[in-house]
């Protein structure tokens, strides 16, 4: 009850505060520890959900032969979920920068399964078990191979929505998409859970050890097993050494042997709000002002997007940590109900827009 909406004001947003005013989802009662921000986050990041859900996976070659994973969620122990009339929508889940697919991205998939959606997670070169068939991982904010698979789950599920969802660092994939793509992004809506906004400043600052280090060693551990084929393009080496995360960016996309650039040029390229003014899909944020990982939100918040573009919508809490906003009972998360009730909201007035005026649903 003691969340805040910031966004311009408009008719969507008006339609998404009655939404969300009449829907349960911000008054039920939350965890009894809200002052333990960091005890929140381990809570949601490492403890899996129950029952743990099944997966399909499909490998989707890239122009320049790498591949990337879909993983389709089909529910716990093989059960299919979905059904009943029309298109399911199809909702893309988009882990964090590490690639690690946390227990609470997992839950959000199996309720979204529940209610009918298609989840399925995309897994970037190298992560998560997929093959690294080239010497080249994706940069932070490059979002080439999420256009591909895109693409390719429009073509899959033409007239089904396709939502998309991010967690954490891994929503300046999908803020860097939805710049660059515009009005052709082919999404119906969006939403980012925890998300990191300013990346440079998001390395530079470095985080809380509790946080850095667990994906430090996820990220080496997996880089490891591909050391042969990432030796004739990057200082393995200084990889395998580094001692922050900042440190294995710079190693990976910076310090190449082929295309050495610097820090600031690397930025330049993948900022993730570097073309938000573009953004033409209605994107919802979900912070908290107590998240250890973010930053402070004076510094790590641009309230001035959300008070001048039409289609972002921050949702502001003052507890919940980073990705936690826990819920009374075994694997609850408020924040995933606050994210399927958005997504509810939307195509509801989508809906609405298309028999006012005769405007299709974007595909």
């Amino acid at each position: 009850g003691r969340c805040r909406l910031l966004c311009k004001p408009s008719a969507l947003a008006q339609h998404l505060v009655r939404s969300l005013g009449r829907s349960a989802v911000l008054w039920g009662g939350h965890w009894l520890w809200p002052r333990w921000p960091r005890l929140q986050m381990l809570r949601q990041l490492l403890k899996p959900p129950e029952p743990e859900p099944a997966a399909a996976r499909e490998l989707l070659q890239m122009p320049d032969s790498g591949l990337v994973a879909l993983d389709w969620l089909v529910g716990p122990r093989g059960a299919a979920g979905g059904g009943g009339g029309g298109p399911s929508p199809v909702l893309l889940l988009i882990p964090n920068a590490a690639g690690q697919v946390t227990g609470g991205l997992l839950q959000l998939g199996l309720r979204a399964l529940e209610r009918g959606f298609l989840p399925v997670i995309f897994n970037r070169r190298g992560h998560n078990g997929c093959p690294l068939t080239t010497p080249r991982l994706q940069p932070f904010g490059d979002p080439g191979d999420l256009r591909e698979a895109v693409t390719y789950l429009r073509c899959r599920h033409p007239a089904a929505p396709l939502l998309a969802v991010s967690e954490g660092s891994g929503s300046g994939l999908l803020l860097a998409y939805l710049g660059e793509s515009g009005s052709s992004s082919h999404l119906a809506a969006a939403a980012c859970v925890s998300p990191i906004f300013r990346g440079r400043d998001w390395f530079e600052a470095g985080m809380p050890w509790l946080y850095e280090w667990p994906l430090l060693l996820h990220l080496k551990r997996g880089l490891s097993r591909y050391v042969g084929s990432l030796a004739e393009a990057v200082d393995v080496d200084g990889l395998l050494g580094s001692r922050s995360l900042r440190e294995l960016e710079e190693a990976l996309f910076c310090r190449t042997k082929s295309r050495p650039t610097s820090w600031e040029a690397y930025w330049e390229r993948n900022e993730p709000l570097r073309d938000a003014d573009e953004a033409a899909v209605p994107v919802l944020c979900l912070c908290s002002t107590d998240d250890p990982v973010r930053g402070p939100p004076a510094r790590s918040l641009p309230l001035e997007l959300f008070r001048s573009s039409p289609y972002f919508f921050l949702l502001l809490t003052p507890g919940g940590g980073h990705c936690g906003f826990p819920q009374r009972g075994p694997g609850r998360c408020w924040g995933h109900e606050a994210v399927l009730e958005f997504f509810r909201a939307m195509a509801e007035f989508l809906g609405a827009e298309e028999q006012r005026k005769g405007l299709p649903w974007p595909r």
